[in-house]
């Protein structure tokens, strides 16, 4: 199970996009960047194994590292840097009522994080937003989505779901949930498996963004793989290697899952080689702003402050 990245190179020459501008966020979902995920039900969370007391020493563990990627202003800079990547916009809010089929078969890709309908955490995103909102809009949908997924059938979800999911995004209770199920699913598990492996803020939003594109599979082009790959030829800052040559050997190993997808448009490096390896190469392990990193050929910038 893999991500696939479905690339949209611009033709024209590159754009600057500041945050605060007024952004694209009127493109349509289709023909922007965007990724979606063969994702298993669920994250492995590190903070979820072992026993209940072992579990407390960890997150009290946990708990006295500096915040680094969870702080506000960082996951801010966390989500404009994947939105850069996943819907060339760095206004990330934008995309709470995004959904289409790209074609990638995994079925409808929608909202921030690029939930699908065939890989199982739109499936669980409707799911916990239904148990606290019971009379919403996609709960009639819930049936279908448990029939296809795994698939890219639209059985049950057409004609309507596609407004009814524009219709919900606009409530700021399904905007939590996704926000929420994000969180669950994918930043959390990242960013708590980066800090027991010793890595700063730069490497906590590698191991997000290498979840996000990947998704938090086992095999060797999923998160868990490449982060296997990269520690049988490096050792973590845990392990007493050095911060910056183990994350070039990560990004080393996500590149060539990245590279080995079958058609060339799911195979764009750039937010590795513009991106991520910018920041990493300027030492900047604390992700601080203003950063600058250009992404299938447009330039992006967070200002400082």
């Amino acid at each position: 199970m893999t991500r696939v990245l479905l690339v949209a190179v611009p033709a024209a020459a590159a754009v600057s996009f500041v945050i605060g501008a007024g952004g694209d966020s009127d493109v349509p979902l289709a023909d922007r960047p965007y990724t979606a995920a063969q994702r298993p039900s669920g994250a492995p969370n590190p903070l979820k194994s072992g026993s209940a007391a072992e579990q407390k020493a960890l997150e009290a563990r946990l708990a006295k590292l500096p915040p680094g990627l969870d702080a506000p202003d960082k996951k801010e800079i966390a989500a404009r840097l994947v939105a850069s990547a996943d819907h060339s916009t760095l206004d990330w809010r934008s995309r709470y009522g995004a959904i289409a089929d790209l074609g990638d078969g995994n079925g409808y890709t929608a909202g921030i994080i690029g939930f699908c309908s065939g890989t199982n955490d739109m499936l669980q995103l409707v799911e916990a937003y239904t148990a606290a909102h019971p009379d919403n809009g996609l709960a009639r949908y819930l049936p279908a989505l448990r029939a296809v997924d795994g698939t890219d059938a639209h059985e049950g979800l057409d004609p309507g779901f596609t407004d009814a999911w524009a219709r919900e995004a606009q409530k700021p209770a399904f905007r939590r949930a996704q926000d929420e199920t994000r969180d669950r699913l994918y930043f959390d598990p990242a960013v708590q498996l980066a800090k027991m492996d010793g890595l700063g803020t730069l490497g906590q939003f590698v191991y997000y963004d290498a979840m996000v594109l990947h998704g938090p599979g086992l095999e060797a082009d999923g998160f868990y793989g490449i982060r296997q790959a990269a520690m049988e030829k490096a050792r973590t800052a845990a392990e007493g290697g050095d911060e910056a040559e183990y994350l070039n050997v990560f990004l080393d190993e996500g590149r060539a899952a990245i590279r080995a997808r079958l058609t060339t448009a799911q195979r764009d490096t750039s937010r590795i080689d513009t991106a991520q390896r910018v920041f990493l190469r300027d030492g900047n392990m604390e992700l601080s702003a203003p950063l600058e990193w250009q992404m299938y050929g447009e330039t992006f910038r967070v200002p400082a402050g």
